[in-house]
């Protein structure tokens, strides 16, 4: 079975604006594993209690039991977010999510808002590292846009201007309770121009001019910088996501 993609939008449906830590970690799991393990998918109950406890792609790594989640399915069920499918095998029964029914999303944005589920808060090049496991993000430019449209629909809060180096954005989904509202970031100081100092001629001939690299120059360097980190991170978890699912294999086997 592939994943809940063909559900349309239903415009009349109310919108769910809050989700406890717990349902948005196992719908983090089930929108994570139908984007990139489709032929595992749905899941059962035991695979999305595995997923909700990985130690890779979670922060906080969690221990839920198995009568936790399926307490977690059952308030997801009554939010319209779930629902449990059974196999024409009549085997166990398995779980999907229904967010592309119940919220307006594309395939990117339910990307970035189940990595958001997953580990909370991030800078742009690691959501755009993590999330492109799920679903291809290009550059930093599209991440942006997809970002705009959730923010303006008020799914996902920033830390400042999303075009400034060093922001964060996090879903916007927590309980009021929870507090978890971004610090923003503070505009940086204006730069006081230094008096100019007139060296004497004589200075001036003996003085080798320094090459110094541009603003422009400098940025790309950072870029790249940056870029290199995600893609390292990247490769980090792949193996990570790798590694748990050989031993989920070998544990299914009886290895």
């Amino acid at each position: 079975m592939s994943g809940s993609y063909e559900n349309r939008f239903d415009e009349e449906a109310p919108l769910v604006r809050q989700l406890t830590k717990g349902q948005r970690r196992v719908l983090g799991v089930l929108i994570e594993k139908g984007l990139t393990t489709p032929d595992q998918y749905p899941l059962t109950l035991k695979a999305s209690t595995t997923g909700a406890n990985q130690k890779s792609n979670r922060d906080p790594v969690t221990n839920y039991t198995e009568g936790a989640v399926w307490d977690l399915f059952d308030e997801l069920r009554e939010l319209g977010l779930i629902a449990v499918v059974h196999p024409e095998s009549g085997r166990t029964e398995r779980f999907r999510h229904y967010m592309r029914k119940r919220f307006p999303f594309n395939e990117p944005q339910l990307a970035i808002m189940a990595e958001l589920f997953l580990r909370g808060k991030q800078q742009l090049g690691e959501l755009r590292s993590r999330a492109s496991r799920m679903v291809p993000i290009e550059s930093l430019t599209e991440l942006r846009n997809e970002l705009r449209s959730l923010q303006e629909q008020g799914f996902i809060q920033a830390s400042g201007d999303l075009e400034r180096r060093g922001i964060e954005v996090d879903h916007n989904m927590y309980l009021e309770t929870e507090g978890q509202q971004l610090e923003k970031m503070q505009a940086p100081t204006p730069e006081v121009a230094a008096p100019i100092q007139h060296p004497a001629p004589a200075q001036v001939a003996q003085q080798p001019a320094a090459a110094q690299p541009s603003s422009h120059e400098l940025n790309q360097v950072r870029d790249e910088t940056a870029s290199l980190r995600s893609e390292v991170e990247s490769l980090r978890q792949t193996v990570s996501d790798m590694r748990e699912d050989l031993d989920e294999l070998k544990r299914s086997l009886g290895v």
